[in-house]
């Protein structure tokens, strides 16, 4: 390849990777928030019971939340578990989830952010905090229970961490958390700093409450070595637990998964 021709390509494939670039910055919200919206007739379908209801934020929005109630058969509910979800989909898909935690005794009330699923408005990271901060405080108001959970999955990690933070609740789980969301993306390294933070390494410097994080080895969206670079946050009393082969979305598959939801709850 003569000079000329090596570098017009080299040019192109600069011209890509600035546009590629580009395109990540320009467009950061919708790569984080990977909403899917519902119709307001939409009729969820689980297997188990439930109620909807809608809460409504200071400035007017609207908030979708599903409350998963423990089997009647357990004799007893150990407490209320409210569940901060990852970036994509919405309740039809996360509610098939409670059922890992309403088997153990718990109810779980779980909300769909800003934009997904029947919930109005935009979703931004202040307005993920807020509201988490509002569902606590509806939650709390509208329902009496002797031990309060909070679990973040994912994205939701740094909501829950944020939360717990705040309201001391008796637990705090997350699910295949990052440190920060800048450090957590599977990508190359960024030359521009990104529009949300999402820091659970400096929510964890400010919860007093008991914490377990639960990674897996083969998590290729947020990498183990992220999670990791939460341990030292973490107090005498909490627990990291590593599953290995588990992946981003696979960790209920596992043995060790739900054994340690048996023990912590």
């Amino acid at each position: 390849m003569s000079g000329k021709y090596f570098r017009i390509v080299l040019i192109l494939i600069s011209a890509i990777i600035l546009l590629g670039l580009a395109g990540v910055y320009g467009f950061q919200d919708e790569l984080i928030f990977q909403a899917d919206e519902l119709e307001q007739d939409y009729t969820f379908k689980f297997a188990q019971s439930f109620q909807e209801y809608t809460i409504t934020t200071k400035d007017g929005e609207k908030l979708n939340a599903l409350l998963f109630s423990a089997p009647q058969s357990l004799k007893g509910t150990k407490g209320m578990m409210i569940y901060f979800h990852g970036n994509s989909d919405n309740l039809q898909r996360w509610g098939e989830y409670a059922v890992d935690f309403t088997s153990l005794g718990y109810d779980v009330l779980m909300i769909d952010y800003r934009g997904f699923g029947k919930s109005s408005g935009t979703p931004s990271e202040q307005n993920l905090y807020e509201d988490g901060e509002l569902v606590w405080s509806w939650a709390r108001a509208n329902f009496k229970y002797d031990r309060w959970v909070i679990y973040g999955r994912s994205l939701g990690s740094a909501v829950a961490s944020h939360l717990a933070a705040e309201a001391n609740p008796a637990l705090l789980i997350l699910e295949t958390p990052f440190d920060e969301l800048r450090q957590g993306l599977p990508t190359i390294a960024l030359p521009f700093s990104l529009k949300y933070k999402f820091s659970n390494k400096e929510h964890l410097e400010d919860i007093n409450c008991r914490v377990v994080i639960i990674q897996g080895t083969d998590d290729w969206v947020v990498s183990e070595a992220s999670a990791k670079r939460l341990i030292p946050y973490l107090k005498p009393g909490d627990k990291f637990v590593s599953i290995p082969g588990g992946g981003h979305k696979n960790l209920r598959d596992f043995e060790l998964f739900h054994s340690t939801l048996s023990e912590v709850l």
